[in-house]
C-alpha cells in the first residue's frame, strides 16, 4: 500500500510535492517516483468525477469506475516509494524551494511543486440536479453519451452558448429537446435557430422548476408554469469553478478563458513561477481523465530534466 504520510514525519523534504491525487497528480507521481525522485502526493480526496460510476473514453480502462481507477494509481506509484498524504495543502511559500502547510499539521518542503488541484462544478440551481448528477443529469456526452444513447434527451440551457451542447448531444439521440430556461428565446440568433430547427431539437421556452423522478429514474423536466416534458435523461451546463489558491499565493499569471480563469502555462504545463508546474483540470476545463494523466506524465518529465540540469550545474561551479 501506498504510505500515508503522518505528522512525525510531515516535516522532511522532498524533490517534489504533488497537489491532488487525480489522475494528473498520480501520473505524476509515477513518472518521479521512476526517476528515483523523493515524491510526496498530498490528496484531499475530492476527485471531479467523483458523482459517476464510470469513467470513458480512456484506452485500456473505458467503463472504470472512477474510485478504482485512483486505487490503482495508487498501489502503482506505492511502487516506486512515492509517499502519500491523504490530507489538503492549506498554504504554500517560495524561497529556495516551496514549503507547503498541510491541516492535519505540519508542513512539508520541496524542490519543485506540481499543482494538480482541479476544479469543481457548481451546478444550475434548480431542484433534483444535484441529487441525480452523474446519473441521469450528466453534462458530457463524450463521458456518458454512449450509455444513454437513444433516450429522449433534454439540455437545459444556462446562457446562449448552450445551444452548442444541444447540438452536440443530437450525436446520441434524435429525441432532444432544448429548455431555455431563464435564457430567452430574443437572445438566440438566427443562425442557432436555423441549426437547431435542422437538427429536429426541440426547443422550449420557460423557466424549469425540477425534475420528476420516479422509482429513482428522471422521468420528466417540470416547467415553473407546471407543464411536465418527459425526458429521461438531462444534460446540464456546470459552472466551472478553478482550484486556484494555491498559484493565486505564489504569484501565478492567470489568463481568462470562458471557463473561468486557469495558469498561463507552456507546453509542458510550467507556469510562470519558475518551479511550479500545473496539470489536468488545473489548467482547463475540458480536460478530460485521459488528458489529464498525460499533462502529469509531461510536467514530470519536465521536471526530472529541470532537476538534473540544476544538479548538474551546481556540481560544476566553482
Amino acid at each position: 500500500m501506498t504510505e500515508t504520510m503522518t505528522e512525525t514525519h510531515a516535516h522532511t523534504s522532498h524533490d517534489v510535492i504533488v497537489v491532488g491525487g487525480g489522475a494528473a497528480g498520480l501520473s505524476a507521481a509515477l513518472v518521479l517516483g521512476r526517476a528515483r525522485l523523493r515524491t510526496l502526493v498530498v490528496d484531499a480526496g475530492e476527485p471531479r468525477n467523483a458523482p459517476s460510476s464510470h469513467m470513458q473514453g480512456y484506452l485500456s480502462r473505458d467503463g472504470m469506475a472512477p474510485a478504482d481507477f485512483l486505487a490503482v494509481g495508487r498501489e502503482e506509484i506505492a511502487r516506486y516509494g512515492v509517499e502519500l498524504a491523504e490530507d489538503r495543502v492549506t498554504d504554500v511559500t517560495r524561497d529556495d524551494g516551496f514549503t507547503v502547510a498541510l491541516a492535519g499539521g505540519g508542513t512539508a518542503r520541496a524542490r519543485r511543486l506540481v499543482v494538480a488541484t482541479g476544479l469543481k462544478d457548481e451546478l444550475p440551481d434548480v431542484a433534483g440536479v444535484a441529487e441525480r448528477f452523474g446519473r441521469d443529469v450528466l453534462h458530457c456526452p463524450f463521458c456518458h453519451g454512449w450509455e444513454v444513447r437513444d433516450r429522449p434527451f433534454g439540455v437545459l440551457a444556462s446562457s446562449p452558448a448552450s445551444v452548442h451542447q444541444a447540438l452536440l448531444v443530437s450525436r446520441w439521440s434524435k429525441d432532444v429537446t432544448f429548455f431555455l430556461h431563464t435564457v430567452a428565446e430574443a437572445d438566440l440568433s438566427d443562425e442557432d435557430l436555423r441549426r437547431l430547427a435542422a437538427t429536429g431539437v426541440d426547443v422550449v421556452p420557460g423557466e424549469v422548476a425540477g425534475l420528476v423522478v420516479e422509482d429513482d429514474r428522471l422521468t420528466g423536466v417540470r416547467l415553473a408554469d407546471g407543464s411536465v416534458h418527459a425526458r429521461e435523461v438531462l444534460f446540464v451546463g456546470p459552472r466551472p469553478l478553478p482550484q486556484t489558491g494555491l498559484l493565486e499565493r505564489l504569484g501565478a499569471e492567470l489568463e481568462e478563458t470562458p471557463f473561468g480563469a486557469y495558469p498561463a502555462v507552456d507546453p509542458t504545463g510550467l507556469t510562470s513561477v519558475p518551479g511550479v508546474w500545473a496539470a489536468g483540470n488545473a489548467i482547463g476545463f475540458s480536460e478530460q481523465v485521459i488528458h489529464a494523466a498525460s499533462g502529469g506524465y509531461r510536467a514530470a518529465a519536465a521536471i526530472v530534466g529541470d532537476l538534473l540540469m540544476e544538479d548538474l550545474d551546481a556540481a560544476v561551479t566553482p
